[in-house]
């Protein structure tokens, strides 16, 4: 009666304890799962900032006037060669036509039956890439086109509004990289915990294993590869959150968000969170797993 007594509590002890070890598993996925999704929310906010910042740095637009005896001919062989420019992106032939067509639309004025001859010249303007949206390069690229014979004038964007765009651009990235490491760290911090939860439920068969002459490295390995494991089913979790953020975002008005965030950087953002939950769950356990190797077997019932 009493070896039944004994094998009946034994065995309601290992029950509890495996009770014990998955309910800290599942909180260490449900913990993990809300910190990935609000990271990930935090890069793709980073990366559609940054495509947006792109997309206005990439609408700036350099007019190049032709001298007046330039023909429209000459207009195209000149477009022909700023295509062939590494800063230039867009470029376009605005003809002694349609220059005064557009003269007459803005202003209401014929220039052509004022002075009986058309007065414009042809232009050739083009948008620049990103990179070459700031007033150092555009003055480069001013200096380059004016010395050129055909070419009367060269008209930048305000010096004075690109030097407000980039330095905007450049507070929001520092205030985005700093919520992303303020995440970063906090997250380790719960992840830490809740993987705690996880190893202190087995910290008794961490002390059983170093009696039997375990290694430390085979103590921790499967600590390490079981919290892996949920950090990875976390992660996956966060990523379908994401998606579904994504694709109801439309639906709920934001109509522009797939042209900002585009599913390609869907797939770099929830790659990363696979990552970052598979190296802080890893490192999480491989911390509280060394924490218990070098606990005394008193300080276990503490």
């Amino acid at each position: 009666m009493r070896g039944t007594h004994e094998t009946r509590n034994r065995m309601k002890e290992n029950k509890e304890a495996k009770i014990s070890y998955w309910a800290a598993h599942l909180t260490t996925i449900v913990s993990v799962t809300l910190v990935l999704v609000i990271i990930g929310l935090i890069s793709m906010i980073s990366v559609g900032a940054a495509n947006e910042t792109r997309r206005l740095k990439e609408l700036l637009e350099v007019n190049v006037v032709m001298d007046d005896s330039v023909s429209d001919a000459s207009a195209d062989s000149l477009a022909k060669v700023i295509r062939t420019y590494p800063y230039a992106k867009d470029v376009k032939v605005v003809t002694k036509s349609q220059a005064l067509a557009n003269w007459k639309q803005d202003t209401g004025e014929d220039l052509e039956a004022l002075f009986g001859v058309n007065p414009l010249s042809p232009e050739v303007s083009f948008t620049v890439k990103a990179q070459y949206a700031s007033p150092a390069e555009l003055g480069k690229i001013r200096d380059g086109l004016s010395s050129m014979a055909v070419v009367e004038s060269v008209a930048l964007p305000e010096a004075r509004f690109v030097d407000s765009m980039n330095e905007n651009i450049r507070r929001m990235a520092w205030i985005l990289g700093g919520i992303a490491a303020v995440m970063i760290v906090i997250s380790f911090v719960l992840i830490n915990n809740t993987v705690h939860l996880t190893v202190y439920s087995r910290r008794f068969t961490i002390h059983t294993m170093q009696l039997v002459g375990a290694t430390n490295g085979f103590i921790r390995r499967p600590f390490i590869l079981n919290n892996m494991l949920s950090g990875i089913i976390a992660a996956l979790v966060a990523d379908v959150i994401l998606a579904s953020i994504l694709i109801a975002a439309p639906q709920a008005g934001f109509t522009d968000i797939t042209g900002i965030v585009s599913w390609s950087d869907y797939t770099i953002v929830a790659v990363g969170v696979l990552a970052v939950g598979a190296v802080l769950c890893s490192m999480a356990a491989a911390i509280a797993t060394s924490r218990y190797l070098r606990t005394d077997y008193d300080k276990l019932f503490r």
